[in-house]
């Protein structure tokens, strides 16, 4: 295999390399760039362990001269790490070849046997000291942002939290890894029952007590469509329920829709335990108004969003889908008149040639 600059693994260095995993007394195995090819440059035995022989390493090294360096590992044996050593004050064009040939020369050699690889720029950054540093930053967590912690936060509390759904008029069946389990106030449960006998247009509004992990009543009120959006808490999570008599839909029909806020600005703390049981609190809301035999519509699709302000009829229509060029207005009427269909005019043609 040769590389972009046409640099290839030559068969002497192929049969180093051979005769190295033979033998576990090979510690190095140095390589050089020889008239276009990739060469052995000498091959030193173990005389201790891998951190011994490391701090060494530098002695094998010229200040000003790259090279490459298999070092075969401690444990096990039949591993390898493959140095790239490009000093700093090497010359341009031997530090762009080095570079450009490094993966042809471990693809060549078999990819299996390298485990791990270093790039250094001077003779202080191979030692075993160094190595140790290079270990831990490979076993360190990676940085994340604030917003990929966050979300890894909420991610494990989802996995490793229990869940639970409704079963009839209070039954609860076990669904372990679906949410958190809230127990619910008297006052929630009450609002919900109201939600589902009345016919009104109404928003119903929970909040989490965290220190009991008990679902309470924040609102529960007669409200527009248009009202939905200020209703809802700014600064903190919420779960609310909307039945909305509307007319967007064929025939028109009482929908209940399940809303989960979730300002940005609210506590990561909150976040993380609202995501948690969002899904089996809808769920136990849904199955609560199944059993109870509402003659509303739970709607199949859930609204969420970071910014209650945007909760406008315009925007509900869009997330559940109702919006579309032959959906009724808000008035309930279809299409106008202006949007028929204009019978096709057949454009003129070019003019005829004198």
């Amino acid at each position: 295999m040769s590389a972009p600059t046409g640099i290839s693994v030559s068969p002497e260095l192929t049969s180093a390399f051979s005769d190295a995993l033979a033998s576990t007394d090979t510690r190095f195995l140095k390589i050089a760039i020889q008239n276009e090819s990739l060469v052995p440059n000498g091959v030193h035995p173990s005389s201790g362990s891998l951190e011994e022989d490391l701090d060494r390493l530098g002695d094998l090294l010229e200040d000003n001269v790259p090279a490459y360096v298999l070092v075969r590992l401690d444990e096990p044996t039949t591993e390898w790490l493959a140095v790239y050593y490009v000093p700093d004050s090497a010359k341009v064009r031997d530090k762009m070849l080095y570079a450009a040939t490094r993966n042809t020369l471990t693809k060549s050699l078999g990819s299996a046997h390298f485990t791990d690889n270093i790039f250094a720029t001077s003779k202080e950054d191979l030692n075993a000291e160094a190595y140790a540093k290079h270990k831990r930053h490979l076993a360190a967590p990676k940085p994340m942002s604030a917003r990929e912690k966050e979300m890894e936060a909420v991610k494990a509390a989802e996995r490793e939290a229990g869940g639970w759904s409704y079963e009839g008029s209070g039954a609860r069946q076990s669904h372990v890894g679906q949410g958190v389990f809230l127990k619910w106030s008297p006052e929630a449960e009450e609002a919900i029952k109201e939600l589902g006998t009345t016919e009104d247009s109404r928003l119903v509004v929970f909040s989490i007590d965290a220190a009991t992990e008990t679902l309470i009543l924040t609102s529960n009120t007669t409200v527009d469509v248009s009202e939905v959006g200020s209703s809802l808490p700014t600064s903190d999570p919420s779960y609310a329920f909307f039945a909305w008599p509307q007319n967007h839909t064929s025939p028109p029909r009482r929908e209940i829709i399940p809303i989960y806020s979730c300002p940005s600005s609210s506590p990561v703390r909150h976040r993380m335990l609202y995501s948690s049981a969002n899904l089996i609190t809808v769920k136990e809301v849904k199955d609560y108004l199944n059993n109870a035999g509402t003659s509303s519509s739970f709607s199949p699709r859930k609204v969420e969003t970071s910014d209650p302000t945007e909760l406008n009829e315009q925007y509900l229509v869009a997330e559940l889908g109702w919006a579309g060029p032959e959906a009724p207005t808000s008035s309930g009427r279809g299409p106008t008149a202006d949007a028929e269909k204009k019978p096709f005019a057949r454009p003129k043609g070019p003019g005829r040639k004198r």
